[in-house]
């Protein structure tokens, strides 16, 4: 196949795509067409169909794979597919693995190495919460394993959460070197549960978009709930201990305005927004600076409230 990031103006195309979003518009002239938002594990590449009551065009929905044709022009500088045929994909025509952007380093290494740092938790309840999900929990793990860190911005590939998880534990592990008022059991365990609530906040690829309990209480809120419900099996789990823990899922977006219910009241907490807050943004720069190879300013950038530039070395 054709995979999007290979596509270049001018090239006529005819494969298989994932129709990730569908939506109907008008021209200025009241004239119907189809907006498509078209996804491989490349990327993705917006679709028009000008003529969507063509008889070129048969029967398909959001999240169905399609065959599609037509041509790649630039529009705005941005790649843009003006299609003539779509066709409902039969399943055998097709490999599911080449729709969903995944991480490039391996997962099962990538999960080895986190279960060698629950294994440093020294305190036997925080490493029993841990061992909960993360050692008993076979559905959850395989969730965790495959999900993303996010529906865009930083990680939002299969594997993107693990991915993310382990970074904050590297650089936790570092913080606990330099600065010894961190409680490393503490900062370690919310480390790795920091962000467990996206397995239910966000659903699983391809569709890798907020679910009712993601729009209606979001990871932070979900986190706490699951990391009570691992709690609540472990007999004798100091509730101070308990407190402390929840306080540190509640407070890593570090601001209220950033999505925490509580602003940071630990060193632990402070460590850990830190970290998260870390890796977000240069995960961010890495993906920005990969789907714009070749230029050296890159555009304005909310998240950064600047304009971006490759460094010339």
């Amino acid at each position: 196949m054709k995979y999007i990031n290979t596509l270049h103006e001018g090239e006529t195309v005819r494969d298989i795509y994932l129709c990730k979003t569908k939506r109907s518009a008008e021209t200025r002239n009241g004239k119907p067409y189809d907006n498509l938002l078209l996804q491989d594990k490349t990327g993705t590449l917006d679709g028009k169909v000008w003529d969507p009551n063509s008889g070129g065009i048969a029967d398909y929905d959001e999240m169905d794979f399609i065959e599609v044709f037509g041509e790649v022009i630039s529009y705005n500088g941005a790649l843009q597919l003006n299609i003539r045929q779509i066709r409902k994909a039969f399943e055998d025509e097709y490999n599911p693995a080449d729709y969903m952007p995944t991480s490039e380093k391996s997962v099962n290494g990538m999960y080895d190495e986190l279960l060698g740092y629950i294994k440093k938790v020294d305190n036997v309840y925080l490493r029993q919460a841990l061992e909960y999900y993360f050692v008993q929990d076979e559905v959850f793990i395989k969730q965790f394993k495959g999900h993303s860190a996010a529906k865009t911005v930083h990680h939002g590939f299969a594997g993107g959460l693990l991915e993310h998880t382990l970074s904050i534990v590297k650089l936790c592990e570092y913080y606990v070197g330099a600065y010894p008022i961190l409680n490393k059991d503490l900062l370690f365990t919310a480390a790795i549960f920091h962000d467990i609530g996206k397995t239910k906040e966000l659903s699983a690829f391809p569709e890798n978009d907020y679910t009712d309990d993601g729009q209606l209480l979001g990871h932070i809120i979900i986190g706490v709930e699951m990391i009570q419900d691992a709690i609540r099996t472990i007999d004798g789990f100091p509730q101070k201990i308990a407190s402390e823990l929840k306080h540190c899922i509640l407070a890593h977006h570090g601001e209220l305005e950033y999505g925490s219910p509580k602003k940071p009241a630990l060193a632990e907490a402070v460590a850990l927004n830190f970290a998260d807050s870390t890796d977000a943004k240069m995960q961010t720069l890495t993906e920005i600076f990969k789907d714009k190879q070749g230029s050296e300013w890159l555009g304005y950038n909310r998240l950064f409230e600047s304009n971006l530039r490759r460094t010339s070395l």
